[in-house]
């Protein structure tokens, strides 16, 4: 053989993890240096340098694999990754979801001198921002005015003096709160810094209120740093006449900024421009009017986002203090049940003219203030996972901001910040029976305790003013409960010999526990063959001899109900339900029974 010709040894690349990088370490030495390396044994030396070079290998092998998948949103795992691959593809992540509810609240006012009727100069407005806390120790904040002295709420007698004559009535209003409350935070400043970005320090930050600096500036939160428009609530002066508290006005604002978000980090993002150089408005009739000699746009339709033509993105603020007041949610679960929001926390009680009022009777009046949730808060309170995350991002880019398709609405509903509240599941039909495009839209909650319910009240409205926005103009939707179909599971199995019997199917129980214990999508059928598969997998189980769903009724359960029978399709694999309800396996002590032989 030449001198220059050598033996290519062959080389296993499919090794990758430490056992296969050390045997193909091993086998080479043996191969290659049978003189310098007899002595493979643990404690050799041989030994040594083989571990170390098959551990470097793996460790390698490890993040090469986990660089790659985490390049892509398809095979990224940690959930920040995900979040930026959505960032990119227009995903806004909005954080820990908020619960909304609507209470009640009693006070007692004193009467007129004739004891007939209130004294409405006593009958205060509970003003929006006032906290209140549960049993539990959860806070929630009101986010509307309430008026006591509106002649609508119910009103009834709660003192009489000696003669039987009244003294005090109490009147009863019911108001929309939140969970959370607010916190202010002040951050100082330096010299002018493009696109500066500031972290807050508070935790579990839910919505930001306001921001304004010592010049008292305020800054508005924008969906992006090259909108110009935002839209602000104004008291309605002629509230008593046409019923609507506030109105909503276009402003063109150079002060902005966006939330960006990273797991539990808030930081407020801003723009590159100077307060100096900004040139907010630019003059109207150069861009909307069609003048010899003058810029104008050819376009029929006016944008009123074009009056700005601030390319620097809004000002940033530069050697001041900003002060900036947020809505900071609970950390933990902030789903109630009735009757726990029990305790005033701070309030804010306007009376309409103190000067005319007595100081002691206005403190009574405050001092009586009660409240009690009748109906139970609640909403989607845990952040959605990994792949929830995903698959909302897959169906966000190509909605891209607006509502066609059933999908579009789904993602949309998905979307809706959390300070409107959060839904756990929703699923958009069309309407059978309706002649126009007329759109069912069903949406469920959950309970503190992890179990669905039906959406609030509030929920709903805050979801069709976001639907709004988005939807076609010739698109009706309605927002309707699906049916909650509780269900439960029966099966028998042959244990293998020797096995307990007792142990063995308490390993069934929890694996199809496990299983089926998180909630299915509306409409989404039941896999009967699965239930096989999980229990045949289960240690300890020789084989499955039967196994059936079946339906759960009871004071516990809801009123809805399927026939099993008459809807298991025609292989009988799979039990099809509604489109217009979804399935619940609630209990695990109760809805999973089985049996050994």
């Amino acid at each position: 053989m030449a001198d220059d010709q050598k033996k290519i040894i062959p080389i296993n690349y499919t090794s990758r993890e430490f056992n296969s990088i050390r045997q193909d370490l091993q086998e080479l030495a043996e191969r290659l240096y049978p003189d310098s390396f007899q002595d493979f044994s643990e404690a050799s030396f041989a030994s040594l340098m083989m571990d170390t070079v098959a551990y470097v290998g793996d460790q390698l092998s490890f993040y090469l694999d986990y660089n790659v998948n985490e390049s892509f949103l398809d095979t990224a795992y940690q959930f920040n990754n995900i979040l930026r691959h959505g960032k990119v593809l227009g995903f806004k992540f909005t954080g820990r979801p908020s619960t909304y509810g609507t209470a009640a609240f009693y006070i007692s006012v004193p009467a007129t001198s004739t004891g007939l009727g209130v004294d409405r100069d006593y009958a205060p407005v509970l003003r929006r921002g006032s906290t209140f806390n549960s049993s539990t120790g959860l806070a929630y904040t009101l986010m509307e005015n309430v008026n006591f002295a509106d002649s609508r709420h119910p009103i009834v007698v709660s003192k009489t003096n000696a003669a039987g004559a009244p003294t005090e009535y109490a009147i009863k209003a019911y108001g929309r709160v939140v969970s959370g409350q607010m916190i202010t935070e002040k951050i100082t400043v330096g010299a002018f810094q493009k696109f500066a970005r500031l972290t807050l320090n508070t935790p579990n930050v839910s919505e930001i209120i306001s921001v304004f600096d010592t010049e008292g500036n305020e800054y508005f939160e924008v969906d992006y740093l090259a909108q110009d428009i935002v839209y602000k609530e104004l008291s309605n002066r002629n509230y008593k006449n046409d019923n609507v508290p506030s109105i909503l006005k276009p402003f063109l604002v150079s002060r902005k900024f966006t939330v960006e978000r990273q797991g539990e980090v808030v930081a407020l993002q801003f723009g590159s421009g100077k307060e100096s150089s900004s040139d907010l408005v630019a003059d109207p009739q150069s861009v909307s009017m069609n003048v010899f000699g003058k810029k104008y746009v050819t376009a029929q339709s006016f944008d009123p986002t074009r009056l700005t033509e601030n390319e620097a993105l809004g000002i940033v603020p530069e050697n001041t203090v900003l002060t900036i007041t947020m809505r900071v949610t609970n950390p933990g679960n902030s789903n109630l049940a009735s009757k726990q929001l029990n305790t005033v926390g701070s309030v804010n009680l306007d009376f309409e003219d103190r000067t005319k009022l007595s100081s002691g009777t206005m403190q009574s009046v405050r001092n009586s203030l009660e409240v009690e949730n009748e109906t139970p808060i609640s909403g989607d309170v845990r952040n959605a996972t990994s792949d929830e995350i995903k698959q909302r991002i897959f169906d966000t880019f190509p909605t891209q901001n607006r509502a066609v398709t059933q999908a579009d609405y789904e993602n949309i509903a998905y979307r809706m910040h959390t300070k409107f509240g959060s839904i756990k599941r929703v699923s958009v039909q069309r309407d059978p029976d309706s002649q126009k495009r007329n759109l069912n839209m069903y949406v469920i909650s959950e309970n503190s305790f992890g179990k669905l319910e039906k959406t609030n009240s509030t929920i709903k409205r805050n979801l069709k003013i976001w639907l709004n926005q988005y939807r076609m103009i010739n698109d009706t939707i309605d927002i309707l409960d699906p049916y909650i179909l509780n269900l439960g599971i029966e099966f028998s199995i042959r244990t293998i010999p020797g096995a307990d019997k007792k142990v063995v199917i308490g390993r069934c129980i929890n694996e199809l526990h496990k299983n089926f214990n998180s909630n299915f999508y509306i409409g989404e059928s039941v896999s009967i063959s699965s239930i096989y598969n999980i229990l045949n997998k289960t240690q300890g189980v020789l084989d499955v001899i039967k196994a059936r769903i079946i339906s759960r009724t009871g004071p516990n359960y809801s009123g809805a109900t399927i026939d099993i029978n008459k809807n298991l399709s025609p292989d009988g694999n799979q039990l099809v339900v509604p489109k217009n309800a979804i399935v619940e396996f609630k209990f695990k002590s109760t809805d999973f029974v089985g049996k050994a032989k």
